[in-house]
Parts: structure tokens; C-alpha cells; sequence
């Protein structure tokens, strides 16, 4: 999350005369598009020309919340604004057991669901071309992420692809998770890897063993521990070229490296 396009309190109520915000809050996180947190509400616009996904995405968000998945529903759009439900908690700061299991749970749920056709994952980062693009601007950071040329990821199912503790909340020991734009047909390893990256920096091996405990009871597929080590590795070059592409302090990728 994070603020692009600056939008007023006076011009979102204008934009949404049905729904009451009565506050405008803009978020820090995030390296793409614009969100701002309302009372009741979560306020977005894309700054990128995604409208298929976007209409692919809310019907996804419908199959997902009837499934009895904790996460935030599309429920009004307005120009370019779309206005989402914002669901109860806080991001954690600190992690506990008691997060990592949650979170296991949530995603071997996630990844049982059974969604229409969706585009690649992987694919839609055009992986390939801002490589050849970070080749000319920073040869020593391209050698670094070249490896992702080789990446072959597996067709599994429906992956969220972006489950860092900025995109979820708590509530007690419940988990919710938002922003599935970018969802899409990927490997499950590599979306329980990603998710780790931000809810296990520290790569523990606690925490690894404790979430694939919980997640393989319930899962589709079986996540074995060699694999999610092989995936972490692919995820933190994968978001580290994410980061540098959209333009971010090179710090922040710095942190995957």
C-alpha cells in the first residue's frame, strides 16, 4: 500500500455520496498503487491499465468470501476509485506462533479453492524484460537476479502472490488478508515462500516447520521443507527485481538479497 495520486476527504466524499467517510487516511507501505483507509472502507486506485484484472479480481473476491475466507470485498467504484470493505485488526509487528499458524491455515484454504481460468502469475511481471533492462542499469544487481531467467513456475492453482504483514490484519488470532489484484495461476510453494518472507525474515527454523505442519493438514498439496527453502530463494530475487523495477530505493530490495 501506499499514496500516489492524492485525493482529498472533500473529493472522496464526492466520489462515494452513498457510503459515509468521515476520514481519509493514506497509507505509507507499498510500491505500486494508491490506497487510503477510511473508518469502515479501504479507498484504491490502480495506477497501472489493469481493468481486466480488475473485473476478473471482484468476481474471484465474491467465490473467495463465499468460501468463508476472511478477506475484503469490492463494493463500489467511482472513476477510477474503487472502495473495498476494510475488515477488523491491526498488522502484526511482532510475530507469534500463534500468526504463523494462522496464517498456514488461511493459505491452505486459499490454495483448495477452485477458481476459473486466470492469467500467470509470474508471467504478468514480465520477469524476463526487466532484467534485460536492469542489464544496462545495473549490471551488478542483474547478475544477482539473473537466476529468475530459469525459473519454471509449476501451474498449481490460485496464488495470492503478495501476502506480506502489510496486506493482512488481526483481529485477536484471526487472520484477513486484501489486495488479490495481482492473483493469479502459480505454485503454491512459492506463495507460501513469498508469504514468509515477510512473516519469517529471519528464515527460522521454527516458524518454517510450524506453518508447514499446519498447512500440509489441510492443504491440496504437500509443501516439504527442501522445497520451501528452494522457493524462498526464488521469492526474494523475484521481489527484490519487483522492487528495483517500479522504482523503489534500492535499500528495499537490498533487504531480500
Amino acid at each position: 500500500m501506499g499514496v500516489k495520486s492524492i485525493l482529498s476527504l472533500k473529493e472522496a466524499q464526492s466520489l462515494f455520496r452513498e457510503y459515509s467517510l468521515a476520514q481519509l487516511i493514506p497509507t505509507t507501505d507499498g510500491i505500486v498503487d494508491t490506497t487510503y483507509i477510511t473508518k469502515s472502507y479501504i479507498l484504491k486506485k490502480y495506477e497501472r491499465p489493469i481493468l481486466r484484472q480488475i473485473q476478473k479480481n471482484s468476481l474471484h473476491l465474491e467465490q473467495l468470501h463465499s468460501s468463508g475466507l476472511n478477506i475484503s470485498k469490492l463494493v463500489a467504484q467511482s472513476d477510477e476509485w474503487y472502495l473495498y470493505t476494510r475488515l477488523e485488526g491491526k498488522s502484526p509487528t511482532t510475530i507469534s506462533y500463534y500468526h504463523i499458524q494462522a496464517l498456514a491455515r488461511f493459505m491452505a484454504k486459499l490454495h483448495s479453492q477452485k477458481l476459473p481460468a486466470q492469467d500467470e502469475f509470474i508471467e504478468r511481471y514480465q520477469v524476463e524484460k526487466k532484467l534485460l533492462v536492469l542489464k544496462h542499469e545495473s549490471y551488478f544487481y542483474y547478475k544477482k537476479l539473473a537466476p529468475l531467467k530459469d525459473f519454471q513456475e509449476s501451474h498449481d492453482g490460485f496464488i495470492h502472490g503478495d501476502i506480506f504483514k502489510d496486506n493482512t490484519v488481526f483481529n485477536e488470532e484471526q487472520i484477513a488478508v486484501f489486495d488479490f489484484i495481482d492473483g493469479g495461476l502459480g505454485s503454491f510453494a512459492f506463495d507460501i515462500a513469498v508469504a514468509l518472507l515477510s512473516f519469517n525474515p529471519k528464515n527460522k527454523s521454527s516458524h518454517n516447520r510450524l506453518f508447514l505442519s499446519t498447512y500440509n493438514q489441510h492443504a491440496p498439496k504437500k509443501i516439504a521443507l527442501k522445497t520451501l527453502h528452494e522457493y524462498r530463494k526464488i521469492a526474494s530475487l523475484f521481489y527484490a527485481l519487483v522492487r528495483i523495477s517500479s522504482g523503489q530505493n534500492i535499500a528495499r530490495a537490498k533487504e531480500l538479497l
